[in-house]
């Protein structure tokens, strides 16, 4: 079952993504042959206003089908300088439109991470963590925090200015921060100390760590703040801002050594992912389900907006690309360079599918031992 649950997420965002497209195009005047939720065989479609809704039998996700889209193709086997399009497709219209109608879906994925920050900021929950005074394991041969000189019982009390105040928060700094120098402020016998450590960067996942571990001998029992309306709204697309200059950061540690079998997530466990979430998330209460979920969806809804928005001709990001392209040079790019230029991003999809299907398959070969 949890694998249906987390089908039906992913194909949300998908759908929701698909959507922005298709109000850009409506607004900039090209016309939306079809629009489908699913792919595969039709179940059912009606046509309203020149539009071909459709409900498809693979519920995988779904497309928005513009006017134009073919005419790129065409251009390839009629070998012609430059595509031509009617005053209502997609390369009909002036570059500065086309690019933003390829930005809509990619943006829509980032309102979602917004509408999804803002709703847990305003129905709040309650969560549980440790103190953030710290031990270390004298036994372990790497610890950062040792060797700069901290010690077990030293409370951390503020990381680069930033005050801490439980451990949980402590993680989320250090985390965040892999193969970085971080100043770190203890309270040891009532006295301020500062420390300046080099984290170390967990390979298997991409993440920060500086060799300690929590006092599990203090349990706190936490709030998190309630906002308003309003605030929960500006505190949402803060936290879908700061979400993605920080897995904009993360995609740059994956060249640092990472193991992307084991960072690198396909569909496949994506999927696994958010159906395990909705399953364990809601047999724990209505709130906590909730939470649950939408976090892990603006997460995954900020990585659909950004790898979109990558300048590869195959994806929303090469639409961009040509289209600006065409608005500084004055005048439409030959197919032929385009449909070169497309291998190479196929190439890289491909690329990433592939560590991404091999991690996927890694993942659940282990998991079953």
């Amino acid at each position: 079952m949890k694998w249906l649950y987390g089908i039906l997420c992913l194909f949300f965002l998908i759908i929701f993504h698909e959507f922005g497209h298709f109000l850009a195009a409506k607004l900039f005047g090209v016309k939306v042959e079809s629009f489908s939720v699913g792919f595969g065989p039709i179940l059912f479609h009606r046509t309203v206003n020149g539009t071909d809704y459709r409900l498809s039998l693979i519920p995988l996700g779904g497309y928005c089908g513009m006017k134009g889209e073919k005419d790129f193709q065409k251009a390839i086997e009629e070998k012609l300088n430059e595509v031509q399009g009617e005053p209502d497709s997609l390369y009909g219209i002036h570059p500065f439109k086309r690019a933003l109608i390829g930005f809509a879906g990619p943006f829509f994925n980032f309102i979602f991470a917004v509408i999804a920050c803002s709703f847990i900021n305003g129905i709040g929950y309650t969560y549980y963590t440790y103190s953030n005074k710290i031990l270390i394991n004298e036994n372990v041969t790497s610890s950062a925090a040792r060797d700069a000189g901290i010690i077990s019982g030293d409370e951390i009390i503020a990381i680069n200015n930033k005050k801490i105040e439980d451990f949980s928060e402590l993680i989320e700094q250090i985390s965040s921060r892999p193969d970085e120098d971080v100043k770190v402020k203890v309270l040891r016998n009532g006295q301020e100390l500062e420390f300046v450590i080099h984290t170390e960067m967990d390979k298997s996942t991409g993440t920060g760590k500086i060799g300690v571990a929590a006092d599990t001998s203090n349990v706190l029992e936490k709030e998190s703040p309630h906002y308003g309306f309003f605030g929960s709204i500006g505190h949402g697309f803060i936290d879908a801002v700061n979400n993605t200059a920080l897995t904009i950061k993360s995609i740059g540690i994956l060249f640092k050594g990472v193991d992307m079998d084991k960072a690198v997530s396909g569909p496949v466990r994506v999927t696994d992912m958010l159906g395990s979430t909705v399953k364990e998330g809601f047999s724990a209460g209505i709130k906590i389900g909730f939470v649950s979920l939408f976090s892990l969806m603006s997460v995954i809804s900020i990585s659909l907006f950004i790898m979109n928005l990558l300048p590869i001709p195959i994806l929303d990001g090469g639409l961009i690309l040509i289209a600006l392209i065409e608005i500084i040079i004055r005048r439409k790019i030959n197919p032929r360079l385009q449909y070169y230029v497309q291998f190479i991003g196929l190439a890289f999809i491909i690329f990433i599918f592939i560590i991404g299907l091999k991690g996927d398959i890694s993942f659940f070969i282990n998991r079953g031992k």
